[in-house]
């Protein structure tokens, strides 16, 4: 088992160069809007779990996860080059839907507090319901989400129409 401050250290590197790997040295389209979450080595430093979210449709997803499984050996190798260890830890990417889980417990909560209210007016006065403003940015990340949804559909052939 491995020192646990030597195993955050190699950690973070791994993080580090992984992230910049695959913003910077893999020139593949299909890695649009890749950001890696963290990473964790198992206790004998043999396997590093790199977990990644992708901003997008399913689709996108879905082609990020084929060209990771694609990039493997290249980002073995250029994590290899950076760590001075014996062995290279084998690299295994897992899609992390946390955020995704978050927005919907937030859901589920507010719906929870709406129902509340709708059987007790006067339930959970404190909690503020309406939920908060979008950001300028947010809105145009909505703007390119229903873009790309509205391209993906176009590619397949049905016309839908946008409100």
């Amino acid at each position: 088992m491995a020192n646990p401050r030597s195993k955050a250290r190699l950690e973070a590197r791994i993080h580090e160069r992984v992230a910049y790997c695959l913003e910077f040295e893999i020139h593949d389209p299909r890695s649009a809007f890749l950001t890696v979450t963290k990473v964790e080595l198992s206790n004998d430093l043999s396997v590093a779990h790199v977990f990644y979210s992708v901003y997008g449709t399913d689709s996108d997803k879905s082609r990020v996860s084929h060209m990771l499984a694609d990039a493997t050996g290249f980002v073995r190798g250029k994590v290899g080059g950076v760590l001075r260890v014996r062995r290279i830890p084998r690299i295994a990417f897992i899609y992390d839907d946390s955020i995704e889980r978050a927005a919907r417990v937030d859901q589920a909560i507010r719906e929870a507090l709406e129902r509340d209210r709708a059987i007790n007016p006067a339930a959970h006065e404190g909690i503020d319901l309406t939920p908060p403003e979008p950001s300028e940015a947010a809105l145009i990340d909505q703007e390119y989400l229903d873009f790309l949804k509205a391209k993906e559909a176009e590619d397949r052939g049905e016309a839908e129409e946008t409100p």
